[in-house]
């Protein structure tokens, strides 16, 4: 059993023979670059252990194989919304089973130091970038489960069949730690796919891109590109947020929303617009992440709903009651269902109510089954809403669990999230992509 972090295989089909330095183009129109993405369970042994703390990166990894370098090397990296520059492993460590090797690329270029890539675009990174004694452009990178990257900006030729990016920046890796050793080695790195001047959409000119995951082990479709599909409906539309001004606890390059309300069926909680705002530190943004698996609450806002979904299940769900039983650090609302039931019961549906649409959370998708956790005939479900402060995380985060679905969409051109409730694996289909 497993405790729902996924690995998705990515397959590419290019549609367009030309890239050029910013952008692609097939003819004269923008291309699109189409993938599926399949979903398939690994197993629980690479979850932290620590009870408080939750992976937010690698629960979902869509693993992306493409080329690096001339002559060309094959690799592996797991795609990833919620960061920046792109890196790869170009060290061998005995953790590490694939890597790329910059001394056999002629293509292969380090950043130096000097360089207005080093000194300006480096700006939004977590760790400011420091020279080497080589003088070359040194990055840290670390993500919020713990793990962390070292090693040096470099430029190289990166490649999807037929397509090919000369030039794109990324990370030379040669150290790290990483919270989850035995998956994170069977990928050469990461692909960031954030705002960031610096990430892979951007450095690519793509201005739209959009994912759909399927709920179960099936197929689900990433795409570069505009989605002029005739099946699919319109979308719900809500602003990006920017902030100009560095704030020590907003992130400035994440995909960020803004939360207005949450309600349980037709019962809006009676909470202030105000805890939704993000705060003179920028604590307190609403963050669309696809590496993070369920989502996280400020306290308040988790407290308030918990007591209203409570008290509306009250007689169709049993309460575990057991306050030590916290499903990955920040879940503490669980129940006993019945092994022998073969769906839940009928369940008040969570609306996330967001400056102009909605995006509704029902049935399976508000309860998680714990593998491997029972109580005699029962087995335990958990909330998949959990408390942020019990991570240490200053922000609401819309993870994965709650867009499986749905047909979600990155309007860069027009900096707006867009989303509508399609069933993934016939859009898979729809598009030849399916099994």
């Amino acid at each position: 059993m497993d405790l729902g972090k996924f690995v998705v295989q990515v397959l590419f089909f290019c549609f367009c023979m030309l890239v050029q330095l910013n952008s692609c183009y097939c003819s004269k129109k923008e291309s699109s670059i189409l993938l599926t993405l399949k979903a398939q369970h690994i197993s629980s042994m690479s979850i932290p252990k620590a009870p408080n703390r939750v992976a937010f990166h690698h629960n979902v990894s869509l693993t992306v194989s493409l080329t690096v370098g001339s002559p060309p090397q094959q690799v592996t990296m797991v795609l990833d919304t919620g960061s920046e520059l792109s890196w790869l492993h170009c060290n061998r460590t005995p953790n590490t089973l694939s890597l790329f090797n910059p001394q056999l690329s002629t293509s292969y270029s380090p950043v130096p130091c000097s360089s207005p890539t080093c000194r300006t675009r480096t700006r939004d990174f977590t760790v400011p970038v420091s020279c080497d004694p080589k003088n070359l452009c040194h990055a840290i990178l670390s993500y919020a489960d713990a793990s962390s990257v070292e090693g040096n900006l470099a430029t190289d030729t990166f490649a999807v069949e037929n397509s090919s990016m000369p030039g794109l920046v990324f990370g030379c890796m040669d150290s790290g730690s990483s919270s989850t050793p035995e998956e994170d080695a069977k990928t050469t790195g990461l692909i960031g796919m954030n705002r960031g001047s610096l990430s892979f959409v951007s450095q690519m000119g793509f201005r739209q891109f959009s994912y759909c995951i399927s709920g179960r082990d099936s197929s689900g479709v990433l795409l570069f590109g505009a989605a002029n599909f005739p099946w699919l409906g319109p979308l719900k539309y809500t602003p990006l947020i920017q902030m100009s001004t560095p704030l020590p606890y907003f992130d400035r390059v994440a995909y960020t929303v803004q939360l207005e309300g949450i309600k349980v069926s037709d019962t809006v909680l009676p909470l202030p617009k105000s805890v939704f705002v993000p705060d003179h530190t920028g604590a307190g943004q609403t963050m669309v992440d696809s590496g993070t698996q369920f989502t996280f609450l400020l306290g308040p806002v988790y407290t308030a709903l918990k007591n209203e979904f409570v008290k509306q299940t009250r007689g169709v769900l049993r309460l575990l009651n057991e306050p030590n039983f916290v499903f990955q650090g920040a879940m503490d609302l669980c129940y006993l269902v019945e092994l022998s039931r073969a769906t839940l019961p009928p369940l008040p549906a969570v609306a996330l109510m967001f400056q102009g649409a909605e995006m509704s959370v029902a049935g399976e998708k508000l309860l998680y089954k714990v593998p491997g956790a029972t109580r005699g005939t029962d087995g335990i479900y958990c909330f998949t809403f959990g408390n942020s402060d019990l991570l240490g995380i200053e922000a609401y985060v819309i993870g994965h669990h709650h867009q499986q679905n749905i047909w979600v969409e990155f309007d860069l051109a027009q900096s707006r999230l867009g989303w509508a409730e399609v069933r993934c694996d016939l859009a898979s289909q729809r598009l030849g992509l399916g099994h």
